[in-house]
């Protein structure tokens, strides 16, 4: 009887154990697997690698767009062909100009919320260089006037300190030999619909930018209703502090 009494106690405890993972694996587990991620001008996809290995190991399937950087609606096109590949609901994700991008192709139906990271959030019938005249550029800000093929550079003697500040030099010298060659005109292109303006946003103000004014940050998250969270860091803030947007990512996802 007591051998009988012991097994019962040990065939209880197993199944206490599975219904306990079982319980714990479906609190843990992301609710929306899917995010893709968009980069902004002078840079490219290579710069999400930190987040992407944060995500993926937390069973996240990430995919990360290839801007061509010749127009908004070339953008808009480039990351709807990757929203078109998801399987399910995604959060879309954008960076800088990315977020101008976001903000015009989240209108996508598998999109269920937007992230912006030291983003720009234009309104429909706005555009990017409206919001980036609303406050003075920081110093060490290295923004070229296009050249004579209509292509915005960022200066190399100031992109250390005026877009990865919080970086190595290695790693921002990287940065600027492998950035896109981005047409100026996207600054100028309209949004035609917000999706910020029915879909749930979040939005990530980079306390130490000095490409785009954190006050710039600050005045549009406010203006849409996205939910704000201040991270100190450089212009490429998901670079230096990846488990932080991390964080916002996860927060998106799980709502």
């Amino acid at each position: 009887m007591k051998t009988l009494f012991n097994r019962y106690l040990a065939f209880a405890a197993i199944i206490f154990s599975l219904v306990f993972t079982t319980t714990v694996n479906a609190q843990t587990a992301p609710q929306i697997k899917n995010v893709v991620l968009v980069h902004g001008a002078f840079a490219d996809g290579s710069g999400w690698k930190g987040l992407y290995q944060i995500l993926t190991k937390k069973g996240y399937n990430v995919t990360i767009v290839q801007n061509p950087l010749s127009s908004l609606a070339d953008d808009v096109r480039a990351t709807n062909l990757a929203l078109d590949k998801q399987d399910g609901p995604t959060i879309l994700v954008g960076h800088s100009w990315g977020g101008t991008v976001i903000t015009e192709a989240g209108n996508h139906p598998k999109v269920v919320a937007l992230v912006y990271v030291a983003a720009l959030q234009p309104d429909s019938g706005e555009n990017s260089i409206q919001w980036l005249q609303t406050a003075p550029p920081a110093p060490e800000n290295g923004v070229l006037p296009p050249d004579d093929k209509g292509i915005a550079y960022y200066d190399k003697a100031k992109f250390h300190a005026g877009f990865a500040g919080d970086l190595s030099k290695e790693d921002a010298d990287f940065m600027f030999a492998s950035q896109g060659a981005f047409y100026a005109n996207g600054f100028g292109t309209p949004i035609t619909k917000a999706a910020w303006k029915t879909k749930p946003s979040y939005g990530i103000v980079a306390t130490e930018d000095k490409s785009i004014n954190p006050d710039i940050e600050r005045a549009m998250y406010k203006r849409s209703n996205t939910k704000i969270t201040e991270i100190k860091g450089s212009h490429v803030v998901f670079i230096s502090q990846p488990e932080a947007v991390a964080k916002v990512i996860i927060a998106a996802s799980k709502k």
